[in-house]
């Protein structure tokens, strides 16, 4: 964007790129004007969104009278796994998390729920004009992030619409005036690209990467036959123990916890107000608002053919909020405040330290990133670059920081025609097809070879770097 000075239309390696709408680069954009181009600056806007986050749910238990359950939730949220990951990744889902949680509290404090209470003041007016610019304008900012996954919490406050059957809830919101605000604001970036691309943006972006992703596996994430997608159907409700890591230990309690409270509420209905008796504390209107938001998340992923873990973590913020609020009200009459202490100071050394001592160990396994290293000091900015039978994004980003060119991609049959061109330039190809390209390639020539685990594709492979300094 910057170079090519279009910050309409995303390109990668000088090619189109339509998978996502442009808000995580105009981020990166702006941490690069600031810190200059490095993988820090492309990460830092995944942190900051990671930590807006955190703010927003701390505020959101504040809002509903349980400022240490926002604490707790945050704590939990922040260092979950998958967090942990995607927090210093420079890539678009913590910006998704961030608005999609924004909107979610947005439409809970909208609804007004019948049932509040004085932990749970009446919206005022000019608290509910708020609310409503913050749920429209988090659909908008979300879909800029990821696309329409962003607009589910419509769905959710739908869903609690109906299951209320209080229809006068629906008038705060105002959808008609909001969704065309949100939609204006979509259409500010959204027509120039569609202009521009001569409609492929909406082509590719939401027919592949939205209808195609939902359909059919992409890039091999998730089941090639019908038997195996019936096979996968639980696969989030399996991978959130490992994505929801450590807190996904309480999560078999929390289940209990609100099986138990539902039970006692049912009670309470058949038997009336006036009943005597202990029947235990049943679900408020909070907990059944975060259950259908984290359900209706996890029920979207599931029906969807193509699968990964992280896909699912938007509902983490409310799935955090939620396991707070009951860890920290059993932690009043019982003790476990003293596990949540113990893990939120363990897990942070914990993850401080494999962030620490595991990138530097697993980069060795990277052949793109060795090829950079053993080469740097014979790159120029002039040269051309191209790689046969590799096309890893780390080989523009590794390189780029050198080369003011672009990949080429070549197959075997040009890539001795892109070598004999005149001018500096390299090419990349796999170790076994050099001697057949390059038997008798000058003594001036330089090469460097390496072994390494192609991460697309998941299997080792062999590479060789081979250099015309003029």
């Amino acid at each position: 964007m910057i170079q090519r000075a279009d910050y309409v239309v995303p390109y990668f390696n000088n090619q189109l790129r339509l998978d996502k709408p442009p808000l995580t680069y105009w981020a990166q954009v702006a941490s690069y004007r600031i810190f200059g181009e490095s993988d820090f600056s492309a990460r830092f806007p995944s942190t900051i969104a990671a930590a807006l986050t955190a703010l927003v749910i701390v505020a959101w238990g504040y809002r509903i009278g349980a400022a240490a359950a926002g604490w707790w939730a945050a704590i939990i949220f922040t260092f979950t796994l998958q967090t942990f990951v995607h927090a210093k990744a420079a890539v678009a889902d913590m910006w998704l998390v961030l608005f999609m949680t924004l909107a979610h509290w947005a439409g809970y404090e909208l609804l007004a729920c019948p049932s509040r209470t004085a932990a749970r003041p009446a919206v005022a007016p000019y608290h509910r004009t708020t609310c409503w610019l913050a749920f429209y304008l988090s659909l908008a900012f979300g879909f800029l992030a990821k696309g329409p996954i962003a607009w589910i919490p419509l769905l959710t406050v739908g869903i609690t619409i109906i299951r209320t059957r209080d229809w006068g809830l629906g008038r705060n919101f105002k959808f008609l005036r909001g969704i065309l605000l949100m939609l204006a604001i979509v259409a500010v970036w959204g027509i120039p690209a569609l202009v521009q691309t001569h409609g492929e943006f909406f082509a590719i972006g939401i027919g592949r990467h939205v209808i195609g992703r939902s359909l059919a596996t992409m890039e091999g994430h998730g089941a090639s036959s019908f038997g195996m997608y019936l096979l996968l159907l639980p696969f989030y409700f399996v991978t959130v123990f490992v994505s929801f890591f450590p807190w996904s230990v309480k999560l078999p309690w929390l289940t209990r916890q609100l099986w138990k409270h539902k039970k006692a509420g049912v009670i309470r209905v058949r038997q009336g107000h006036g009943e005597q008796g202990d029947l235990g504390e049943s679900r408020n209107e909070l907990d059944n608002y975060l259950i259908t938001s984290i359900a209706i998340i996890f029920v979207i992923f599931t029906l969807v053919a193509t699968k990964l873990p992280h896909y699912t973590l938007p509902a983490f913020p409310l799935l955090a909020l939620l396991l707070a609020r009951h860890w920290q009200g059993a932690a009043t009459v019982r003790n476990h405040g003293a596990s949540f202490r113990a893990i939120a100071i363990s897990v942070p050394c914990v993850w401080v330290a494999i962030a620490l001592v595991i990138p530097p160990v697993v980069a060795r396994f990277f052949p793109a990133y060795q090829l950079f290293r053993e080469s740097r000091a014979y790159l120029q900015p002039n040269m051309e670059f191209a790689s046969v039978e590799f096309q890893e994004p780390s080989v523009v980003w590794y390189f780029r920081s050198r080369v003011q060119g672009f990949l080429t991609r070549l197959n075997k049959r040009n890539a001795i025609d892109f070598m004999s061109m005149p001018g500096p330039r390299f090419v990349i190809v796999p170790t076994s097809l050099v001697q057949t390209l390059f038997p008798n390639h000058p003594q001036t020539w330089k090469s460097f070879s390496t072994r390494g685990l192609n991460i697309a594709k998941g299997k080792q492979v062999g590479l060789t770097l081979v250099i015309k300094s003029e």
